[in-house]
């Protein structure tokens, strides 16, 4: 039957098309004008607002509404309220008021708040987020909001997000009136590609550490892995294709513009790529793909890994996030055919280059989780060092810009494969770096650090600043000039020289680029605990504090939080490792050492002139596997032991990371090594061979 996308696409959403059709002109106007232009809502406004969203959300069959928000934890939270009200006489009436549209009162003593709010103190408030459109998910009219505390500080990721995107915008604005531009509107777009992995739900419900962590703590490697390089964008298995057709019909549903699907590099590993839209809009997308891939996936036998390294050894997972700044339908980022004339353009990746070696540290500490920590520098990820891709043809014009040359444009290349059966076309004027923490891809830049788990709120709101504060500094530089291409001129000419650091177009795996980028002054922040303390550096606080993002008690709190959160997750995933050796490992080593034991004994008893050499040799591997999984065993428990008892946050993330993580690896080493030896059907998990080749 094939798909009506006039009908399908954005139907669960109350769109602008629906406003047009189901508000007054009047209304809808005024709506604009707080959308667009930042005006107050009105009381009236918003309860005919309400009342059109009520209507329009129970044709489509619900009968509960929600304020979706974002808190500290990076996932979506939700508490459902009917639009039921109760009248005389026994009845009730279906309602929803201006008021119950912006305004909600979730308990927020339950969200983590980094010291701003105590148990006790339980109030905390949702505001509509009028940039974002309201939708329907599960029979659920949800509302996109802020979480603020009853103190007004951000409990969410949404609300530093939606200051960022203003932030950038007031600078974008007076750089554009430089080039005699007035401009309306101004965002900054995303667009978040999601790499995932699917297993059988049957092998998942089988491994507590997937159940529990999200990876495998465990596993042999598989003897095939991803060596052969036939699983990117090869055929896909029909199971995931029907999947994939499915979710691509929900996301349509809710006006998420799903366009690209295919096998990623590893086994069982895939990829969705959306088209880049407004941030918040985009990231607000990206949190409904990532629970409609994992609810969705259940309807077909799977189940959907999100975490950034389920499987030790092979392609670990990211979120690709490709970023640029519109104004007015332009983007600010297309350098157009002469990049070296389109002074435009040039101003902005100036700012941007100069945003991205400042504040490296600090965008760095925005993708540090302790699953990205397995990611980083390994298999198809970009390694912790942040670096820029240019490409060959803008790293030239930057070049000229430094050494005051002219630049010299070689031109279009046309691309001729030598069969007349098939076209020519034109080669783009730069290659592609996967190595590339932060690569420039034509029209925009390609930020491949995040991690697949990743709420993007966080180093979007973090990029959106700081190239702020490069634009602003770029205005104090050359506002009141004389003669401002010039001055501009001069300005590109001395930031670029003073940031040339940060621009790398060569391999970023390569174990050379370690040593050069220290010479070069960049930093190398290796895990989390490293990484987080760029949040609170005074540089950090005083630029939230500038563009008003975030205050130095948010910003302490999600410090706090995020060190909290890192300590946590190793902690449990330390727990489940021991509780796995203990309960699933050691009883099926020593029962098949047992069995071992009983065959030599038994060919013995036959005769002894039986060979039992080969069997000795694997019972002797047994025997000592099993002194050394205990061992390890032990370690892991003292070094957890001790780890726990620290109470300073930073010290105890530090000594989950340097004492937990590596007691947990060697366990690991052990167990996996005696999987290879263990006969199979005595081996107590579903194995790397089994989970990752399905049919």
């Amino acid at each position: 039957m094939a798909i009506d996308m006039h009908e399908l696409y954005g139907s669960m959403v109350f769109n602008d098309t629906v406003m047009q059709d189901r508000l007054p002109k009047s209304t809808y106007k005024e709506l604009q004008r707080v959308i667009n232009d930042g005006e107050t809502l009105t009381r009236d406004v918003a309860d005919e607002v309400a009342h059109a969203m009520k209507e329009w959300a129970m044709e489509k069959g619900a009968a509960h509404y929600t304020h979706w928000f974002q808190p500290l934890t990076g996932i979506t939270s939700e508490k459902h309220d009917s639009f039921l009200t109760p009248i005389a006489g026994g009845r009730a009436l279906m309602r929803f008021s201006g008021k119950e549209l912006i305004q909600g009162e979730p308990d927020a003593s339950s969200f983590p708040s980094g010291g701003i709010r105590s148990t006790f103190e339980a109030r905390g408030y949702t505001a509509w987020d009028t940039t974002s459109y309201a939708f329907i998910k599960d029979n659920v009219l949800c509302i996109p909001t802020a979480f603020v505390s009853y103190t007004g500080e951000a409990l969410d990721k949404k609300t530093p997000l939606l200051r960022s995107m203003e932030a950038v915008s007031a600078e974008v604005k007076r750089v554009l009136k430089l080039f005699g531009k007035d401009v309306k509107n101004v965002h900054t777009t995303v667009g978040p590609e999601q790499e995932y992995f699917l297993i059988k739900e049957e092998d998942y419900a089988n491994r507590l550490d997937l159940l529990l962590t999200g990876r495998t703590l465990f596993g042999a490697p598989p003897c095939k892995g991803q060596e052969l390089e036939d699983h990117y964008f090869g055929s896909i298995r029909p199971t995931v294709n029907r999947f994939m057709e499915e979710l691509d019909t929900e996301l349509w549903k809710l006006g998420i513009p799903a366009k690209t699907k295919h096998n990623e590099v590893a086994p069982a590993q895939h990829e969705l790529a959306p088209i880049f839209t407004v941030s918040s809009a985009a990231i607000d997308g990206n949190l409904l793909t990532m629970e409609l891939m994992r609810k969705i996936a259940s309807h077909h036998g799977l189940v959907c890994l999100q975490h950034e390294k389920p499987f030790e050894g092979i392609n670990g997972s990211g979120k690709h996030n490709n970023w640029s700044i519109e104004a007015d339908g332009e983007n600010l980022l297309n350098p157009g055919k002469t990049p070296y004339d389109n002074l435009q353009f040039l101003v902005f990746l100036t700012a941007v280059i100069r945003a991205v070696d400042e504040y490296q540290g600090l965008l760095r500490m925005t993708i540090a989780t302790a699953g990205n920590d397995h990611r980083l520098g390994a298999n198809e990820a970009p390694p912790a060092i942040v670096s820029m891709f240019l490409g060959d043809e803008l790293e030239g014009v930057v070049r000229a810009i430094i050494d005051s040359k002219e630049y010299v444009s070689k031109g279009d290349k046309t691309m001729d494969l030598g069969v007349p059966a098939l076209p020519s076309f034109i080669k783009d004027n730069t290659d592609r770096n996967r190595t590339s923490p932060f690569a420039f891809t034509g029209n925009k830049f390609e930020f491949r650090m995040p991690g697949a788990e990743v709420n993007l709120s966080d180093c979007n709101m973090v990029l959106n600043t700081i190239v702020a504060k490069a634009l602003q500094d770029y205005l104090e530089a050359v506002e009141g000039a004389k003669d401002f291409e010039k001055a501009t001129k001069q300005y590109m000419k001395q930031v670029l020289t003073d940031h040339q650091r940060i621009v790398f177009n060569g391999d970023g795996y390569d174990d050379s680029w370690v040593g050069e980028a220290e010479k070069r002054g960049l930093l190398n922040l290796k895990n989390t605990p490293e990484a987080l303390p760029e949040y609170i550096k005074p540089a950090s606080i005083a630029l939230f504090e500038q563009f008003h993002i975030l205050n130095p008690v948010e910003v302490e709190a999600r410090y706090e939080i995020r060190l909290d959160q890192y300590s946590k997750k190793i902690n449990i995933e330390a727990q489940t490792a021991l509780r796995m050796v203990h309960a699933r490992y050691l009883p099926a080593i020593i029962e098949y050492s047992t069995t071992v034991a009983e065959s030599i004994e038994a060919k013995q008893g036959i005769s002894a002139k039986i060979s039992t050499s080969g069997e000795q040799k694997l019972l002797a591997k047994l025997a000592d596997g099993i002194d050394q999984v205990t061992s390890a065993t032990e370690r892991l428990d003292a070094a957890l032991a001790k780890a726990q008892q620290v109470t300073d946050l930073q010290k105890q993330a530090d000594d989950f990371a340097n004492s937990v993580i590596p007691a947990m690896r060697a366990l690991r080493n052990e167990v996996d090594a005696m999987e290879l030896i263990v006969g199979h059907e005595y081996w107590p998990v579903p194995s790397y061979n089994h989970m990752l080749f399905y049919t």
